[in-house]
């Protein structure tokens, strides 16, 4: 049986939709518990209808709420009583085997490094951000912001951490490794991405070398290792284009009934790209390398894209990567 602390509270829509996603997550599968943690009276009504699998669900009551407008760090310290303090407690007690979480990205990643703390071996936790591909496959891109500074170490340790999270959640049994950088070449970059390069070359990973962004969704690469300065923005770039490109294409499929007539003969094909595009499909980003499956949601999920979230930290649960990467962090330091 898989546990996981639910921070009820968090994100634009709760409890409603975390609520409702766990219960989504509960009738998908059965090796599932969910200890919902938050204010257990807004908590209590939206399970009134979940009879068939309230025997796997508890709510624990906590008083408080991390808001987005407070600082990561003095909000762990302090509100102790908050849903997500609460619910990272649980992993860190060992009542729960994962977290996830829609609230304050910054508290997540405090949370995790100070209440969980770092595996031992591992140089920086990251944050990492499953992309779709054109081969229907994800690129892992890891960092997207919890280390916007990088040493060419923490580089290296990203794509450990991001090679087990491939092989033990995406079933890629050899994942192939690139640096996000200016091009193709091993001498171009700046002093960070050259001498990263160097022990990528050396690291024992299936590594290609650089790699443009223009190559991460044509699944060039299965992981790519980037400092979070510059792999938040390639993250948000991406997202708005794509939600351009749909927007975009959505006026041109309504501005005359020639097109609203292909628009409707080509329907089909439209829904199942929208659905591999989709970033509630992926659910959301891992927290890789501390002490606990983290998974931190959208803070605009809706109830499905939360859903997603928990398949996502049953999968590293499933895949055992906490302790994957907890051997290799070990090894890579002897």
């Amino acid at each position: 049986m898989y546990t996981i602390a639910i921070d009820a509270m968090g994100g634009d829509f709760a409890p409603d939709i975390t609520v409702r996603g766990s219960v989504s997550a509960l009738r998908a599968f059965d090796d599932l518990r969910v200890l919902l943690v938050g204010q257990a009276e807004r908590i209590q009504p939206l399970l009134e209808g979940a009879q068939d699998v309230l025997d796997r669900a508890a709510v624990v009551d906590a008083r408080e709420i991390v808001e987005n407008t407070e600082s990561p760090v003095m909000a762990i310290r302090h509100k102790t009583d908050s849903s997500l303090v609460r619910a990272i407690g649980l992993v860190r007690e060992g009542e729960a085997a994962a977290l996830v979480s829609a609230g304050s990205t910054g508290a997540v990643m405090a949370g995790g490094l100070f209440r969980l703390g770092r595996i031992k071996g591992v140089e920086r936790p990251a944050l990492a951000a499953p992309l779709p591909t054109v081969n229907g496959g994800q690129a892992l891109l890891v960092d997207v912001g919890a280390n916007v500074d990088c040493l060419p170490e923490y580089l290296l340790s990203f794509a450990r951490m991001g090679s087990a999270y491939m092989r033990q959640v995406m079933g890629v049994a050899v994942p192939r490794v690139a640096l996000l950088g200016i091009g193709e070449e091993a001498e171009k970059g700046n002093q960070q991405t050259k001498a990263a390069y160097a022990l990528l070359r050396e690291s024992g990973l299936h590594f290609v070398g650089n790699l443009e962004a223009r190559g991460v969704p044509m699944g060039e690469a299965d992981v790519v290792v980037v400092d979070g300065f510059a792999g938040n923005i390639l993250l948000k770039s991406m997202e708005g284009i794509t939600k351009a490109i749909f927007k975009l294409l959505k006026e041109e499929l309504h501005a005359s009934g020639r097109a609203k007539v292909g628009a409707m003969l080509a329907k089909g094909a439209f829904s199942r790209l929208k659905s591999k595009l989709d970033p509630d499909e992926v659910g959301g980003a891992p927290l890789l390398g501390v002490n606990g499956a983290v998974i931190k949601a959208h803070g605009n999920s809706g109830a499905h894209a939360f859903f997603c979230a928990i398949r996502q930290a049953r999968s590293m649960l499933e895949g055992d990567v906490v302790n994957i990467i907890r051997r290799e962090g070990n090894h890579s330091q002897s």
